[in-house]
């Protein structure tokens, strides 16, 4: 099992045995790899009349970006076996909104031995994993009695609801526990996103605000794409989503896709498509080396730059930067500040990039029309994440490859902005907002933070620390976040955060930091609306019945608030006079057939299970492109911005950390813990990725799952030749956070001098003894230190040291 991996499977091959598993027609082995089916159709059965199943549409809802459609087959209260969508056919103009292999497993997760079933308080020390079975009265006069006497203590901003993407899709999750929040004085804001928040900051100072750019279904014949930290068949793998597009758009379009990327990930094996390796966290000098090339052969388009960005030359700069050798263009061809030229030969020590690699992709970016450039999150996701997104977006402004069909502006793929009605949380009596990266901050010496040293959005200064936690389907109290040795100090320390409640479905991680514990139930097991997902370029609505009635003591989250609220006093206006969870998702979809009267009505939805259409192509820019002055962007020049004076200010009033940058322009700058920082203790450079296995930490306790896509260390034969590692080791990961145990996988499809782990496996660690994480969470490794400018998480940004354990 240990060497499964080494296969490839081809995205046909996967959707064709997908297919066949969900139908019945597929051999045991791959129905259990799939966790369709029983591991016998005909273990336990009599002679007679088999057992009539019940057939229940509901959807996958964890955080991937897709929502894939599931029929459940259940029979005496158990789903027997999954099909997924088989309406409509594969091609584009319906898709079909398969599920993977985590959502067609879902049989296996709903009805797992390892649930929780009753509500819990803690009996030992935060994340001893100590509890002790409680009634529901209990459970829900203690967390309304700490709700009350926190917000009376320390003020509105003390609480907040964590943040957490366990369940993304369905319409009624965190906004159930918003509105609770906001009936009884509200609580602390978050802005930003522990996925995305470095590409997001880099979007609003250079467009004027979004994440997404053009879709891949406006390429067009015989294109170059050029994609820089994505890989679509690894982290969109959904039936109606980005892998789907692209797939399609290889076969029907003659594409030529170009992959940078530490790793050959799986969107470049078996589809022809050229890997371009290159060392983790250098994506932002790659860059300045092709625009070096670009202008100095004459391939960069002035004309667009003149009349649509400011900033590229001295004639497009601001007045508050002109006559000062500031500019984009002076940077780098080396008459900028630090006077070097930015040539594919000062880059590829830097990279690892062959000069003659950088030269050809020089000419393929500046000559190809039209040319698409887009960038997933791995790049971004570093501690100089933020200045490299703005790299990655300068080249298509340097060709004017951008508001046209097969262009793209270099931020990650498109996707449909189709959008249902939402549950009302309300509004927040609370403005103040903080960057969601900085809550154990927020924690430790939450009134220290102010809107120059933690950037602080609404308020000049917190005023308390954060007291009470609702963590909702989340693993990021402790497995989803930075350096968990240093968190679980802060997390154990009662003083500090003085109450934590927690709904969750399994004993993660993080649910063994709470003070009480309530079962939820999965979305699958309560009726449900979706509206697709934000990788699914289709518009679709799935309606989700409950596969069988709720088990044991699990409640879902809206019957929790409610009673909650009762309590707190405020439960006919939190239920708006006794609403039920199905009054609200048939309000929700009235109000949203007002807006799209094709949809279908509840009856007709939640028997069909499925609706959806195929949108039209969406462009990137393109209203601004054809009349800038009738369509302004949202920045302080409604231009580009390829100076930005915003970022000028920050620079200059911003308390930020030693070796910190924040930049006007998109320079290179390797951020801390880069290919600078190695030693003889620390050197090799641990970047994360996104794995098929889970969504985030989602599935990662799926051991059908695990069986079939095993989590271990990407490590290069050189590196590991030199450590005495062969393929199938177990082996120590460390550095001076923490340590891990993992198997290795001794591959060419990583760059030497770089180690790569699946992030979002579980944490499993003595945190009384020696800590050692047998579990390989790559959080046991990563650095709770922020990026400069949005404060994130620089969770790629890490040196360490591997050796066989």
């Amino acid at each position: 099992m240990e060497r499964a991996y080494e296969n490839a499977v081809s995205r046909r091959t996967f959707v064709k045995g997908s297919a066949l598993a969900g139908l019945g027609a597929a051999a045991a082995g791959s129905a259990s790899m799939f966790g369709c089916a029983p591991a016998s159709q005909t273990e336990g059965k009599t002679e007679g009349a088999p057992a009539e199943d019940r057939i229940v549409w509901t959807h996958c809802a964890v955080n991937c970006g897709s929502t894939c459609a599931l029929q459940c087959h259940v029979r005496d209260q158990e789903i027997a076996y999954v099909e997924s969508d088989n309406a409509g056919d594969s091609a584009m103009d319906q898709p079909q909104l398969r599920a993977c292999l985590r959502g067609r497993s879902i049989r296996r997760w709903l009805q797992s031995p390892d649930r929780l079933n009753y509500p819990m308080k803690r009996v030992g020390k935060r994340g001893s994993g100590e509890f002790e079975q409680i009634s529901w009265d209990e459970a829900i006069d203690t967390i309304a009695s700490e709700m009350k006497r926190i917000r009376e203590t320390y003020g509105d901003e003390a609480m907040t609801v964590h943040y957490a993407s366990g369940v993304t899709s369905g319409l009624m999750g965190n906004g159930v526990v918003n509105r609770l929040m906001n009936l009884t004085g509200g609580h602390l804001n978050y802005y930003g996103s522990y996925s995305s928040a470095h590409i997001t900051a880099a979007g609003l100072y250079t467009y004027g605000g979004g994440t997404y750019a053009s879709n891949f279904l406006t390429l067009q014949d015989n294109q170059v794409v050029v994609m820089f930290g994505n890989s679509p068949a690894d982290t969109r793998m959904g039936g109606g989503s980005h892998a789907h597009d692209l797939a399609w758009m290889l076969e029907e379009k003659n594409v030529e896709v170009i992959i940078i990327d530490p790793r050959m990930n799986d969107t470049l094996c078996g589809q022809g498509n050229t890997w371009v390796p290159i060392r983790t966290g250098t994506d932002g000098a790659l860059c300045a080396a092709l625009a070096y090339e670009i202008i100095n052969n004459g391939w960069v388009d002035e004309e667009f730059l003149h009349k649509y960005c400011i900033g590229y030359d001295e004639e497009t700069m601001p007045e508050s930067a002109k006559g000062q050798n500031k500019s984009y263009k002076d940077y780098i061809m080396g008459t900028g500040y630090d006077m070097t030229p930015k040539t594919p030969e000062w880059a590829s020590p830097i990279t690892q990039v062959p000069v003659e690699t950088i030269r050809w992709l020089a000419e393929k970016i500046g000559t190809s029309k039209p040319v698409y450039i887009c960038q997933g999150y791995g790049s971004q996701r570093h501690a100089n994440g933020e200045i490299t997104a703005r790299a990655i977006m300068m080249l298509p402004q340097l060709v004017g490859q951008i508001g046209l069909p097969g262009t793209s502006d270099g931020r990650r793929e498109g996707k449909t902005s189709f959008a249902l009605s939402t549950f009302p949380a309300g509004e927040n009596p609370v403005k103040t907002s903080l960057p969601t990266f900085l809550w154990t901050e927020a924690i430790k010496r939450g009134e220290e933070l102010t809107a120059l040293n933690a950037g602080l959005r609404n308020a000049d200064r917190l005023s308390s620390s954060i007291k009470f936690i609702w963590n909702y389907a989340g693993n990021c109290l402790t497995n989803q976040h930075s350096d968990i040795n240093a968190t679980h100090e802060i997390l154990a320390d009662e003083s500090l955060c003085e109450f934590i409640v927690t709904s969750e479905v399994f004993m993660t991680d993080s649910a063994k930091y709470s003070d009480i514990i309530i079962p939820d139930l999965t979305l699958q097991e309560q009726y449900s609306l979706s509206e697709g997902g934000y990788a699914d370029n289709m518009e679709a609505v799935i309606y989700g019945s409950p596969v069988y009635e709720p088990k044991f003591e699990r409640r879902g989250i809206y019957e929790v608030c409610s009673a909650i609220a009762e309590k707190l006093g405020v439960g006919d206006e939190f239920t708006d006079g006794g609403k039920t969870r199905e009054d609200w998702l048939r309000q929700i979809l009235a109000e949203s057939r007002e807006k799209y009267p094709e949809i279908p009505d509840w009856d007709e939805g939640m028997a069909q299970g499925v609706w959806k259409r195929t949108p039209e192509p969406t462009i990137s820019l393109k209203a601004f492109i054809e009349d800038p002055e009738a369509n302004p962007l949202k920045t302080p020049s409604g231009k580009i911005e390829i100076y930005s004076e915003t970022l000028a200010e920050f620079a200059d009033t911003w308390e930020l950390s030693e070796g910190d940058v924040i930049s006007p322009i998109p320079e290179f700058d390797p951020g801390f813990e880069s290919y600078k920082d190695l030693t003889d203790e620390y050197p090799l450079l641990i970047q994360g990725f996104h794995y098929k296995a889970h969504a985030h930490s989602s599935y990662a306790n799926n051991e059908i799952i695990e069986s079939a896509a095993p989590h271990v260390l990407w490590i290069n034969p050189v590196d590991a030749e030199e450590r005495g590692i062969s393929d199938g080791d177990e082996v120590r990961v460390f550095n001076a956070r923490g340590e891990i145990r993992i198997k290795a996988r001794v591959t060419p499809r990583i760059i030497p001098g770089t180690v790569a782990l699946p992030q979002g496996k579980w944490h499993e660690a003595d945190m009384n003894g020696d800590r050692v994480d047998a579990g390989g969470c790559i959080n046991t490794l990563t650095t709770l230190r922020p990026s400069p400018l949005a404060k994130a998480n620089p969770q790629h940004s890490n040196i360490g040291q591997v050796a066989k354990a």
